[in-house]
């Protein structure tokens, strides 16, 4: 071994110094090879050119080009190697899945561009790169890196009159693995044709083009600084019946209460256009959903409730369901700051609003959360709220209360 390099054991067996990254040092589990010769980890090497650097870390000499040659032999040897070492706890490494060839993505785009193709060449043209984009980060930015977005988007919305085309389907379930810009938010979302399509798509009998449907509207409302292109976006009313609709009767999968979430908030954004969301029903289905979600997503959810309630009908919605009150108050303290703050602003409206919910939050022992969230390191914000509804319920405070102000600086949603 090299005196320059330290030893390196894996359960008390020492690693061969050639099955190491020069420049990781640790044990390789893709090796490519450069156009030097010298083989490196893919990660390694990959994050080395990333930075800038031009030549070969190990000769110094420069790289005539970035191309990285898997190195099967290696990787075997490598295999072989854990295997025979199984017995110490050494885990093989798996066969690494090699990223789509730039030639290859090209020739892919180009046969599901192709209006004169056949149908199904195309159609297989966009399931091969479907699977490509799922497999990997690295895939994704290949396939974008060919003007895919704009290809796609001209198939999903070439005949925005029929919601049958298995075309624009499949390419909608490619285009919505990418990060649009703000011109292609754009794009989409100043079409009005373009948008009661996607609104007419979340009723499909697909449940995989439904919460695609949700994810495009979800990127293209979140993409967009207009706020007057937002708002003909959210006037479309099936929009609202569409996702309430994911939300309620698709939460066995996980995917689509999660991109069922993420929409409702992005259209609840909106003050003038939130009476919508409750005339959907999303404020029953959003209690009755609130324990099914992950942290993120429950942020989303009692984010979305604080909204709804800052409207007269998003407060008699909530208050009339017998679970609102009690949930919103076991909320505190148990998922994170965030849904803390929001919890404790939409108790805020609501106990503002309602004798009754004053009533329901004291009997699920509210005031004890409310004294361990002052006291606690969450934050001001909701502290604050925490001290404004515990004088609340103290004082009974009028109907008027500023909780339920749009204008209430303590009750701001922070974005996501």
């Amino acid at each position: 071994m090299p005196g320059s390099i330290e030893p390196l054991d894996l359960c008390n067996v020492q690693v061969p110094y050639y099955f190491r990254c020069p420049i990781s040092l640790e044990l390789m589990r893709d090796p490519v090879t450069v156009s030097t010769g010298q083989t490196y980890d893919r990660t390694s090497i990959e994050s080395w050119a990333a930075t800038g650097n031009t030549t070969c870390p190990v000769t110094r000499a420069p790289l005539s080009d970035f191309t990285l040659i898997p190195n099967h032999t290696l990787r075997r040897l490598i295999q072989d190697w854990c295997v025979a070492n199984r017995a110490f706890g050494i885990e093989r490494i798996p066969t690494p899945k090699q990223p789509a060839e730039p030639g290859m993505v090209r020739s892919l785009l180009n046969q599901a561009s192709t209006v004169s193709n056949p149908f199904s060449v195309r159609h297989s043209a966009l399931v091969r790169l479907k699977g490509l984009a799922r497999e990997s980060e690295k895939n994704r930015n290949v396939i974008c890196s060919h003007e895919a977005k704009e290809i796609l988007m001209r198939i999903v919305f070439s005949d925005v009159s029929s919601v049958s085309s298995e075309l624009s389907q499949e390419a909608l379930a490619v285009l919505v693995m990418f990060q649009l810009s703000e011109s292609e938010c754009t794009e989409i979302g100043s079409d009005s044709n373009r948008v009661v399509y996607l609104s007419e798509l979340l009723f499909h009998s697909s449940i995989e083009v439904r919460v695609n449907s949700a994810s495009l509207i979800e990127t293209v409302l979140a993409g967009m600084r207009s706020s007057d292109l937002r708002a003909e976006i959210c006037n479309v009313d099936e929009i609202f019946a569409g996702v309430a609709d994911i939300l309620k009767n698709l939460s066995s999968y996980p995917r689509a209460l999660r991109i069922g979430v993420r929409a409702l908030f992005a259209l609840c954004l909106l003050k003038q256009t939130r009476h919508k969301a409750v005339q959907a029903g999303a404020a029953e289905t959003l209690i009755d959903r609130l324990t099914d979600l992950d942290k993120c997503d429950a942020e989303r959810a009692l984010a979305t409730i604080e909204l709804l309630c800052r409207i007269p009908s998003g407060c008699s919605a909530f208050a009339s369901h017998a679970l609102t009150v009690p949930l919103l108050v076991k909320t505190i303290l148990r998922i994170s700051d965030r849904a803390t703050e929001y919890a404790a602003g939409a108790l805020m409206a609501l106990c503002s609003e309602s004798e009754q919910s004053q009533k329901d939050a004291v009997s699920a022992g509210v005031l004890t959360q409310l004294l361990l969230l002052v006291q606690s390191d969450c934050t001001d914000r909701a502290k604050r709220k925490a001290q404004m509804l515990l004088k609340l319920l103290r004082d009974s405070w009028p109907e008027d209360s500023i909780g339920n102000s749009d204008d209430f600086a303590c009750s701001e949603i922070v974005p996501f």
